[in-house]
């Protein structure tokens, strides 16, 4: 067994409580690659963020679980040792859906992990996620469980139709399964198509009537938001421009992102915006250069790109630049 701290991790509880008072929230980053994973380090270092680095079960199975174990060790050296940064780092589950997955990650040095029962019944889901937190608070790992589905499709998260997450139910589902933080479904959704729109129509807002009974409900505690990027109008408009296909792609205005950051969540999963950002500059240098073909001169400018959108999410959305060393020094 691979215990987190021995890679210099930590797990989400200070972040959660830090986020809470000081009105942020903390990105959850999913990577999958080595272009990914330096960008996200070298964005959150740049920006002093907190950051949670995050792996779907796909990207664990895509990458191997035994190299992304040590690319998150050599992350969290290369914030230390080259880049001169204290932030804090998880390396968390994403979308985790058996205890058995759950373990896994945290045997194998996985510093949190979410277990996703929401497609279940509210009992069964209870029951499941009961029995990820029971084995990972042994080790000191922190458990992100979720009420509500959210629709779309991101990696193996598949769902045609959204729930909204039932104030009423978050009160029993913590107590009883004893997670620390929660993921609620507000009117987000995964993927880079989260709203059908009429062109020219904005995206419908965000529940945050919902977000804020739960927030009267559980005073306090960790929430979480999934299926949050904001699709970036500019890197799709580069995507179609050289030979993509993504005229429907919208995403969640950056104006609501923050207005639920400043409340009760806490952290905010980006996915689809980074893979738009790295896919938008790796068609422009095709479509530019047709003859080149060594990977370091399309997949270096894609990372340097999202180096410059991680700072801006951090610093103009979430909030969270400037608060990794004040979290680092926390008891």
């Amino acid at each position: 067994m691979v215990n987190y701290k021995e890679l210099g991790l930590v797990n989400s509880r200070n972040m959660f409580k830090k986020a809470i008072d000081g009105g942020f929230a903390v990105p959850g980053y999913n990577f999958n690659n080595m272009e990914q994973i330096q960008a996200i380090i070298r964005g959150c270092a740049e920006s002093d963020s907190p950051v949670i680095l995050q792996v779907s079960k796909g990207a664990r199975e895509y990458a191997n679980q035994t190299l992304l174990r040590n690319m998150a060790r050599g992350a969290v050296e290369m914030a230390r040792n080259d880049l001169g940064s204290k932030i804090p780092i998880v390396l968390h589950l994403d979308h985790g859906d058996s205890f058995e997955i759950a373990k896994s990650c945290i045997d194998t040095g996985f510093s949190s992990v979410m277990i996703d029962g929401s497609s279940k019944s509210f009992e069964d889901n209870i029951a499941l996620t009961k029995q990820v937190v029971e084995y990972a608070h042994e080790h000191d790992v922190t458990v992100e469980g979720e009420l509500g589905v959210l629709a779309g499709i991101e990696d193996e998260v598949s769902h045609e139709l959204s729930h909204y997450t039932k104030p009423e139910e978050v009160e029993e589902f913590v107590s009883r399964t004893g997670v620390d933080s929660l993921a609620i479904s507000i009117g987000t959704s995964h993927g880079a198509y989260k709203f059908k729109v009429k062109p020219g129509d904005p995206p419908p807002q965000l529940r945050l009537d919902i977000l804020d009974e739960v927030a009267k409900r559980l005073p306090g505690f960790p929430i979480v938001l999934h299926g949050a990027s904001s699709v970036l109008p500019e890197y799709v408009a580069i995507i179609n421009k050289f030979g993509g296909k993504m005229e429907d792609a919208v995403g969640v205005p950056e104006d609501q992102i923050r207005k639920a950051a400043s409340g009760a969540v806490c952290k905010v999963n980006i996915d689809s915006d980074g893979r738009l950002v790295m896919t938008a500059m790796i068609r422009k240098i095709f479509a530019e250069k047709p003859s080149e073909f060594d990977p370091r001169k399309y997949l270096g400018p894609a990372r340097e790109e999202l180096i410059k959108m991680i700072i801006r999410k951090n610093t103009e959305v979430l909030a969270s630049s400037g608060h990794g060393l004040e979290i680092s020094n926390m008891k």
